[in-house]
């Protein structure tokens, strides 16, 4: 009975809900990133490029063995166009949402006491030391 309890334990434990739920975020996401590079990026780089296919690219090893190496660069070429499409995606939402400028500051130090006194002051309310315009 203690294992089922420290199985409880841990999976009702926050870290291991968060990492769940990103988990199911990722895959989600992961269909957005191909459906983007599917359905969006690559019937206009087919029309230009016209069709990338090298799946066909093989050594012959012996009459049952060959090295397929053809898969291999659709592979990776798949993975350079998901990469940057991904990369297009993170910096478009990274831009939208930056933070705003901080606000001007409205106050001040006092140079005797260290209160805060408004940025127009003269003159310290509490202290009375007299401030340098500006």
């Amino acid at each position: 009975m203690g294992m089922l309890k420290e199985f409880r334990e841990f999976a009702v434990r926050g870290n291991a809900i968060d990492m769940a739920v990103g988990i199911v975020i990722g895959g989600a996401f992961g269909k957005i990133v191909t459906s983007l590079v599917n359905d969006v990026l690559m019937p206009p780089l087919g029309l230009v490029l016209g069709k990338m296919d090298f799946s066909g690219l093989a050594i012959q090893l012996n009459e049952q063995t060959a090295v397929k190496y053809g898969a291999f660069i659709n592979t990776v070429v798949d993975f350079v166009i998901v990469a940057f499409a991904l990369f297009l995606l993170i910096k478009q939402i990274n831009r939208l949402k930056k933070a705003p400028a901080p606000a001007e500051p409205t106050t001040k130090e006092c140079p005797r006491c260290y209160s805060s006194i408004p940025l127009k002051a003269t003159r310290c309310p509490h202290c009375t030391s007299e401030l340098a315009a500006g």
